[in-house]
């Protein structure tokens, strides 16, 4: 499917250079501000005390958080838990109040609300556990790199399993730095948008490859430059319809699915982003910069007398 067709090549990889020059300048700017500023962490990381709370009726999330916000809990997380009912309220740690005086204050202050409200369960997250997610979650993008390297090394080559895993990195961090920039929380959701983003941008890499190694067998006098020119500008109208598809349900999310959607469809809108950016400009440079060549690409075959000879 395509709503429009480009007939002339659009000479992407003529301005690599500086497009290239740009990811490492932000890519740089990105490790400057996570390493300075540091990600502000959500209580799952940090701990912190977790409620359970019934209502009579539906539960009053926006009369939640307001209450919570004026109790000095601007972090403070609240969402639905099992039934419209219940809400589940997570609420950072403050120093020199314990989880059973800060479970009651926050109690009494939203029974004032409803009194039809019960408080069903308290716990309380310690950083250790905090730390252990950490650690798991960077296991986790570590693993999907090395994962998504040895699939594009068996499937293409090993130039491209390369080029896409750096730029996969790129986008990665480059989300990480926006939180750590705006202090954007970082929670459990972001990760799984991070996570997401990691395999999105593999996707769209994929796409422009394997356009890459058809070009390489069809067109046989055209230099590399060309053949990845074209292969960009041919998938152009797939990529265009695929992001703002993509995008436009992000949008929603963001628009309306609430606080506890916000960052997460924010990880997502940026690494969307990115991931069209990178595929493009990092990844395909990359690979061209590496030595790409139609030989890389295509297997030879041999002739009667045992030479090979390419097809």
């Amino acid at each position: 499917m395509e709503f429009f067709r480009i007939k002339k090549d659009i000479p992407f990889m003529r301005y690599a250079l500086v497009w290239n020059a740009i990811s490492v300048v932000t890519f740089l700017l990105a490790v400057f501000f996570i390493v300075t500023r540091g990600l502000h962490f959500s209580i799952e990381f940090t701990g912190g005390t977790v409620m359970e709370v019934n209502y009579r009726n539906e539960a009053p999330i926006e009369s939640i958080r307001g209450a919570l916000a004026e109790m000095g809990f601007e972090d403070a997380q609240v969402q639905n838990f099992g039934t419209s009912h219940d809400a589940l309220i997570r609420l950072p740690l403050r120093e020199g109040v314990s989880t059973a005086d800060l479970a009651e204050q926050v109690g009494a202050k939203l029974a004032g609300l409803d009194d039809t409200m019960t408080v069903t369960r308290v716990e309380f997250v310690g950083p250790q556990v905090g730390e252990e997610l950490a650690t798991d979650g960077a296991l986790a993008v570590l693993f999907v790199i090395i994962g998504i390297m040895i699939y594009l090394a068996l499937r293409f080559e090993w130039k491209f399993a390369v080029a896409t895993v750096l730029a996969n990195t790129h986008d990665v961090v480059i989300i990480l730095g926006f939180f750590a920039f705006f202090q954007w929380e970082f929670s459990l959701a972001v990760l799984a948008g991070v996570l997401a983003v990691a395999g999105y941008s593999v996707n769209e890499a994929v796409v422009v490859f394997d356009r890459v190694r058809e070009n390489f067998r069809k067109m046989r006098k055209a230099s590399t430059v060309e053949v990845i020119n074209n292969a960009i500008t041919r998938t152009m109208s797939r990529t265009i319809i695929t992001h703002a598809s993509t995008q436009m349900m992000v949008l929603s999310m963001f628009f309306f699915g609430g606080p506890s959607l916000h960052n997460f469809s924010l990880a997502l809108t940026i690494g969307i982003l990115c991931g069209i950016y990178s595929s493009i400009f990092v990844a395909a440079a990359i690979a061209m910069w590496l030595g790409l060549k139609r030989e890389d690409m295509v297997r030879p075959v041999r002739k009667d007398d045992g030479q090979p000879e390419l097809p």
